[in-house]
Formats: structure tokens, sequence, C-alpha cells
């Protein structure tokens, strides 16, 4: 699914973890959520039907049911109900990276004694490139452990990784950066 390779869902855990697998279906827009879950669902349609009629709230209940079983039928139960569980933790405000997606950082990826913040991004995937990054710092849209971040020389040591370090771009993107 997708139209670049950087935009693609694929089967395999090793390209998409089951997390962002779940994370994609859940955003599928609106117009196409019953679509979806009429084609590439094993539910009745009986079960379907009803939810033809659901609007704001109820319509996020069929993205979730979307989401958690083609999670399931690609990944498995256990691993569908960790992503589920992960992104309603972090969505409710809740700080559970257990099962989020992670990125490991190497000794090569620290120059200086550190890493700036537009590394991070790039080396997690959330940002194709540095000046991808800077536009989403300076946009606002960037935050570490919940804390915005306003600058694009943010530079931390392997000793901010010792503890949690969950980065955040825009509303729904989310790594667990670790050592």
């Amino acid at each position: 699914m997708g139209k670049t390779e950087s935009g693609a869902v694929w089967l395999d855990a090793e390209k998409t973890s089951p997390y962002e697998f779940y994370q994609y279906w859940r955003n599928v827009a609106d117009a196409d959520v019953i679509k979806c879950i009429k084609m590439l669902t094993f539910l009745p349609l009986e079960e379907i039907e009803p939810m033809e009629k659901w609007e704001g709230s109820e319509l996020n209940r069929a993205k979730e049911i979307l989401a958690f079983e083609l999670t399931q039928l690609v990944h498995g139960t256990d691993e569908a109900n960790k992503a589920q569980e992960a992104a309603k933790a972090l969505f409710a405000g809740g700080a559970n990276s257990e099962n989020m997606p992670k990125t490991v950082l190497s000794d090569g990826d620290f120059a200086d004694g550190g890493i700036d913040i537009l590394s991070i991004l790039v080396k997690a995937g959330m940002t194709a490139s540095k000046s991808e990054a800077r536009r989403a710092v300076e946009q606002g849209g960037v935050s570490v452990n919940g804390e915005k971040v306003t600058d694009a020389k943010a530079f931390y040591t392997k000793d901010a990784f010792a503890g949690e370090f969950v980065v955040k771009k825009g509303k729904k993107n989310f790594q667990k950066i670790c050592l």
C-alpha cells in the first residue's frame, strides 16, 4: 500500500511493525472505512451493515475494528492486542511505550558526544530528510517525552536515553528511541 517506499505499509513486521500497521488502518479516511471493512476483513455483512450509518465517534470505533481485524489477520491476535493497547494508552495521554515502534541508536549515531533532534527524526524514519525534520520542529510539531522541541539544534547526550525517550511528530507519529 502506498505510492512511495517511505509511505508503504508492509505485511512483514520487520518493515512495518504491528503497531504502525494498526495505526495505518486506524487512520484510514472516514469515506473509506466501511469499504475497507467489507473488502479486507472476514466480518459478516450482517455485522457491517449497521456500521454504514455510523458517524463521529461511532465511525472511529469502526476504524478501530478495521485496524484490529487486519492486524490480527496479518500479525496474530497477541500483536493486534498489543498494538491496540499501545494506541489507546498513547492517545489517552498515557505513557505506555512498551509496544510502540522503536529505533535503536548505535555508537556511530553519536557525534561530539550526542545526537541532534533532526538526526533522531531521520534515523527513526519520522522524516525523510533533515530539512523536513527542521520544518517539523520549527512548526511546533515535534516533542520529546511530552515536551515540545522548539530548537532545531536541540542536542541529546547518551545519558538522555537511559530512561524513557519518546519522540512524537505530529499528532499520531510516535517512536521510542533507545540505545
